[in-house]
Formats: C-alpha cells, structure tokens, sequence
C-alpha cells in the first residue's frame, strides 16, 4: 500500500493541494504508525490517564430540541454548564455514529463553561433522513449549523467534529467564518477543495485504495441497504463496526473491499463491542432503526455535489491559499487509524496558518477508545487558545 499511496500523491497530489515536498515522503507501514513522528508537528502529545464521566442515553443533564431550518427539522442534544456560560461548542458526529458520540467529551466540555449542541446529522436519528443528495452536503449541514446558532441566540460558536464531521466543521468554517471563532477536528484531517472534480472512483484507480470501502458504501446498487435492511441486521453491523468480532475468526471490513456482508446476512454471531456498553448499543440501534442505513450510505455519494457546491466558495478558501482557514484550529491525529492515516495530514500548515496539533494512539474511534487523552488535549487547547488568546498551542 505504501508505493500506491506514494503514487497517488505524486499523480494528483497538485490538484488536492498537497506541497511537492510531502507528496515525496514516505508512507510508513500500517505497523509503524503509532511511532511516526513528522519533525514539523507542533503538536500537544500528553498521555495520562484520569476518570472520564459520560453522558448517558437518558441523562438528566442533556435535553432533546428540535430547529427547523428551510424546511427540516434538525435534532440536536443540548448540554448547559451548570455555571457561567463561556460560549457555545457544536459537535459534529460522523459515520456510523450519532450525536451520542459525544458522550464522553460533553461532561469535560460543560465543566469548562460551554453550552454543548451536539447535532444528529442529516440521515440519522431523529434529524431524519432525505431523497435529495444535497441535504446531506458540508454546505447544507453549515447552514443548518447557522440556523441553529440563529435559533439559540448564539453570534458566535465553537465547532467540533469527527469522521465526516470533521469535513463539515472545516466547510463551516469557511462558509460561515462570521459565526465560528474556533474549530477542531478528531481523526479527520484538513482537505481543501478541489479545482478540477476527482471522484472516489478515480481516487481508488491511482492507488488510495484506502478509500476503496467507500464505493461499496455509496454504491449505485444500494448493496449496504439490501443487506442491511431491519433491526436485526443494523444490529449486527453496528457492533461489528464498532469493533465486534465475528465468531470463526473473519474480519468484517477492510478499508480497500469494505465489509463482508455474508457476515451481516448470515446466522452467526458477532461479539459484543468493547467500546459500548448494552445501554448504549440498544441506544444506537433503537435511532438507526428510525430511518435505515440508507440515508447515512448517502453520504458517500455527495463527492460531486461537494465539489460543485464549493466552487462558490471564497477565493481564500480555495486551492493554493496559505489562508483557507483563519480561525485557530485543532487536529488531534489518531496515529492507529487505517483509512484517515497520519501522512493525510501533512501540509496542513501550509493552509491553516493558526493550526495546533495533537495525537492519541488509537484507531478511528479515539472519541471512545481513549477519551482520557482526547479530553485533555481539547481542554489544553481551549485553556491556552480558545479561552487564553493564544493563536496556537
């Protein structure tokens, strides 16, 4: 996979923006990602433990509120601090996920002062789902994001997203730079967007062959929804996205093929996740099941309404600025991560002039696999950036 990546960097890295410099640099081996280190990072690299407090489905602490915005009502999870209020931070999940991937990041949040928004996005939970490719786009999501900080009185926010919504707080970001002060990101790193449309397809062909699994997912055919298709079904796979084992020792997805679906259809088991507990699946299962797994498979067939949207993007935050993004911003790297993996990252200076880095080992779930660490990296930004005056850490 390393020469393919290589490659592909050097092919089309030019028109995703990625400096001549790091398209030449070598790709460490998946075995060697938890001790790569680039020399330019400044980052924040704190490993301790503490105690991590959760919200929890039914928590006291957090209320359910609806916004309606041109026409659909967006479900967020809203959080207060009991205290003052400093600002207002909103949280952006991503796939397969819900606004409940906060649950160990809203406590951390509201004790420093923050009301916590915590979105479900569009095709999941109680947002719902749509017909139409373009409500599920970085833009439509960012005015969504507007009309909910319109709703609560909010002039400025703080964003915060994860997977695809790391993607949308990055577009918001720059479709509404006069309402967000500050933005981070947790695994996804910074991609500017294109001057010429490359599809997944494309991208696949030259050698990402990491992005693979996102053709089986936004497949013309609907293979996911066939296979996917009740309670039952989401049931099994969530748990094994979530880290469950099937039994027989089969793995359930790779990032180049995507999931074996002869798992999900067949009788056998899958383990139980290490990441969630019986209350918390039941919970995910219980908001999936409201719409299907089709509208958050649509997510992965918005690459062109993406890029045909951000066209009418400021000239600033198009390729070749070294200014795309003016607020300060944190990217927290999951050095374990296969698909979003660390040299993705590179050159995210050279765009983002205000940017502070951190690190966790952990694979894509770092929200949950190590929310010590994720928690103090956040909180040590906020202290010294959002809340300190500093640019960066």
């Amino acid at each position: 996979m390393a020469d393919a990546t290589n490659g592909v960097l050097t092919r089309i890295g030019g028109l995703l923006g990625i400096p001549a410099e790091v398209q030449n640099m070598a790709l460490p081996s998946i075995g060697s990602l938890a001790t790569l280190r680039y020399p330019y990072m400044n980052r924040l690299l704190i490993s301790v433990n503490m105690a991590v407090d959760k919200i929890t489905p039914n928590d006291p602490r957090v209320k359910h509120q609806f916004t309606e915005v041109d026409g659909h009502k967006w479900h967020w999870l809203d959080a207060a601090p009991q205290g003052e209020q400093k600002g207002v931070v909103v949280l952006v999940h991503g796939y397969p996920d819900l606004s409940l991937a906060w649950r160990y990041q809203i406590p951390m949040l509201m004790n420093l002062g923050l009301r916590c928004i915590a979105i479900d996005c569009m095709g999941y939970g109680r947002t719902g789902a749509s017909d139409k490719l373009s409500d599920y786009s970085f833009k439509n999501h960012a005015t969504a994001i507007r009309g909910i900080a319109k709703a609560i009185n909010a002039p400025k926010v703080i964003l915060g997203g994860h997977d695809w919504g790391g993607m949308v707080v990055y577009r918001t970001a720059q479709w509404c730079a006069d309402i967000v002060s500050h933005v981070f990101s947790v695994a996804t790193p910074y991609a500017q967007p294109q001057p010429q449309f490359i599809s997944t397809e494309q991208l696949v062909a030259a050698g990402m062959t990491m992005f693979g699994y996102q053709l089986q997912f936004g497949s013309e055919d609907q293979v996911i929804e066939k296979a996917v298709h009740n309670e039952a079904k989401i049931r099994k796979w969530l748990t094994g996205l979530y880290g469950g084992k099937p039994s027989g020792g089969r793995v359930i997805m790779t990032p180049e093929k995507g999931v074996d679906l002869s798992i999900v259809e067949d009788d056998s088991e899958i383990g139980m996740s290490p990441l969630l507990n019986q209350e918390e699946l039941d919970y995910y299962v219980a908001e999936w099941s409201r719409n299907g797994v089709h509208g958050p498979c649509n997510w992965y067939r918005t690459r062109r309404v993406n890029y045909e949207e951000e066209l009418e993007l400021p000239e600033n935050c198009k390729n070749g600025s070294s200014n795309q993004i003016t607020q300060p911003v944190l990217f927290i790297q999951c050095l374990d991560d296969h698909i979003l993996i660390p040299k993705l990252s590179a050159g995210m200076e050279s765009q983002i002039p205000h940017l502070s880095r951190g690190e966790v080992k952990t694979a894509h779930w770092a929200l949950w696999q190590d929310p010590e660490n994720v928690n103090r990296i956040v909180k040590a930004w906020f202290e010294g950036v959002v809340f300190g005056g500093k640019t960066k850490m």
